[in-house]
């Protein structure tokens, strides 16, 4: 397994962990919702969700300056928080919000990447 592949990995479980604390929310309506409401610490939508969905999420995590990143696929990120494909999950508690920051930022610099 490739160095990225592995930390991609600890990513997903972590979300996976968040999901079974009840940190973490799926679904584009759902998290859309729960950002109006001011509740989302951090979104996280999938590299590979539709043009659509990540210019909205862009539009309404700047407009109430809430963090988002892109990172993974809608496959897996449904797969490892036990749900079918998701484009978007966003996370409802500050500590793991902070720790997926910190991961999916550092992706790729553990091994001497830019």
């Amino acid at each position: 397994m490739t160095d990225n592949r592995m930390t991609d990995n600890r990513i997903y479980s972590f979300l996976g962990l968040a999901t079974k604390a009840g940190k973490l929310i799926s679904g584009d309506d759902t998290c859309e919702r729960t950002v109006r409401k001011g509740k989302v610490r951090l979104v996280i939508v999938a590299e590979d969700a539709s043009e659509n969905t990540r210019k909205k999420f862009e539009d309404i995590c700047s407009y109430r300056n809430i963090a988002m990143r892109f990172f993974g696929k809608k496959e897996k990120l449904g797969r490892y928080i036990g749900k079918s494909m998701r484009s978007v999950v966003a996370v409802i508690d500050g500590n793991f919000s902070k720790r997926l920051l910190e991961m999916i930022d550092n992706h790729g610099k553990e091994y001497g990447g830019v």
